[in-house]
């Protein structure tokens, strides 16, 4: 990166932020209290209340939302008649899966290779840690030349929607002319990316009941109704023989216009193992950024160890379903029930529980905010062009402040990228990548203002 103010100063704070995530990852912020204590979600909202003081925000609050956990808010005022800033992140995390598959403990940051390896280093702690970046080094050349708000989410993983009913209820604190979401990634590590669409997300769980009770597999087996073997055949029907996604009513066939993602590079990415398929028509793009995809996230059945010879009465899983740009995700999920009931054979009981919703959301890369990304990502990144990309992932909380605020523009950058393995053991952030994005995160917010 070519010397400049800017970046000298965010590569000499990176030792600090390193230190910070350390903190902030140690805090194991699931936020799905069955699992996790609340204490340590708090935790991690107090640690961003008080980083966020330090920085000289004010106004710097706990906000408690609907579903009971609490987003973070702070505003540091600007020159008079600056524009305002929303930058946005979320400090909760996915849960970390199997802990002993982590090479280095999830809860403590760990460099390996060059990558700082953590749950939540890239999704989206270091969102966090960018932001601060950004705005650190704008103070020490010259100052922050707009209005900044700041609101960290403390449930965006679960998503259970506590901040959008919040922002909701009070529309006016989330106001922005511009709003950056910390929470997306370059396509991949060294190629700056703004992320222009999102699929949306609908969650189920689904429950099957076929017996007063377990019986006796040898008694009773050839006969008696199954429950877990109905739950297969319901799963099964949600996907085609090439395993597209097959929800009845809903459109599996939209193209992807812009960025390609090349099948070889996907299965380097996804690490495919050699030999197997990859699943669903079309190209990749198609497939990840375009089209519904639905995936069985878990399932409630006896275990292989300590399992008896029974015929099982009830089956549950959980069903999550990622629904493209242009459909909404409240009909699809009205859709994706019909299509179970529709499928659940021999007449068993079942039941479909909605637990979870976000709409997918379409940016308008015309706006003046993203011309001057464009602008502060090549500083960052040298002899590299901006590029646009979808998301398959969801952020429930765009759409709510498209609608809150539709005048808005909205940009979404983030740590994100494919070898992040975010959600899946052995998360990381790559730290170079956290340098340069806080540098472009900077250089944006100094080039927006001078628009």
């Amino acid at each position: 990166m070519p010397s400049n103010p800017v970046a000298e100063t965010v590569a000499s704070l990176m030792p600090r932020a390193r230190e910070e995530l350390t903190e902030l990852v140690a805090f194991r912020s699931v936020a799905d209290f069955d699992q996790f204590p609340r204490s340590e979600s708090e935790g991690a909202a107090r640690w961003v209340a008080d980083a966020l003081t330090a920085e000289g925000f004010e106004d710097v609050a706990l906000l408690d939302t609907p579903d009971g956990t609490q987003s973070v808010y702070g505003f540091l005022p600007g020159p008079a008649g600056a524009k305002t800033v929303l930058l946005y992140a979320h400090y909760d995390v996915q849960p970390p899966l199997d802990e002993a598959a982590w090479t280095t403990p999830p809860f403590e940051l760990t460099e390996r290779d060059g990558r700082w390896y953590g749950r939540g280093a890239a999704d989206c702690k270091g969102g966090l840690i960018m932001h601060l970046l950004a705005l650190r080094a704008l103070k020490a050349n010259g100052g922050v030349p707009v209005h900044v708000k700041v609101i960290a989410e403390g449930s965006e993983e679960m998503g259970t929607g506590g901040l959008e009913r919040y922002a909701e209820q009070h529309p006016g604190l989330l106001e922005a002319d511009t709003i950056v979401i910390g929470d997306a990634g370059n396509f991949r590590v060294g190629l700056p990316t703004v992320t222009s669409t999102l699929r949306g997300m609908t969650m189920v769980r689904l429950q099957v009941d076929t017996l007063a009770g377990n019986l006796h597999s040898g008694q009773f087996g050839g006969a008696a109704p199954d429950a877990l073997a109905a739950l297969i055949r319901v799963l099964d029907s949600l996907r085609a023989e090439d395993g597209s996604t097959t929800v009845e009513g809903l459109s599996g066939d939209a193209a992807w216009e812009g960025l390609q993602y090349e099948e070889e590079q996907f299965r380097q990415d996804a690490k495919v193992l050699e030999g197997v398929e990859l699943i669903g028509s079309g190209t990749v793009a198609d497939r990840i950024w375009a089209r519904p995809a639905v995936t069985v996230i878990g399932i409630d059945c006896p275990p292989v160890v300590g399992a008896t010879p029974s015929v099982q009465a009830r089956a549950r899983a959980l069903i999550s379903l990622r629904v493209p740009p242009g459909v909404d995700a409240g009909e699809a999920t009205k859709l994706l029930q019909a299509h179970l009931e529709a499928h659940t054979p021999w007449g068993a009981r079942i039941s479909c529980e909605q637990i979870g919703q976000g709409q997918p959301f379409s940016a308008d890369t015309t706006s003046p905010a993203y011309r001057a990304m464009a602008d502060a990502m090549a500083v960052a990144y040298p002899g590299q062009d901006m590029q646009y990309a979808g998301q398959g992932g969801s952020i429930p909380l765009c759409n709510t402040l498209a609608a809150l605020y539709p005048r808005a523009e909205i940009l979404l950058i983030g740590l994100s990228e494919p070898e992040a393995q975010i959600h899946a053991v052995n998360e990381s952030v790559c730290p170079e990548e956290l340098e340069r994005l806080s540098v472009a995160e900077a250089l944006f917010l100094r080039t927006y203002a001078a628009n």
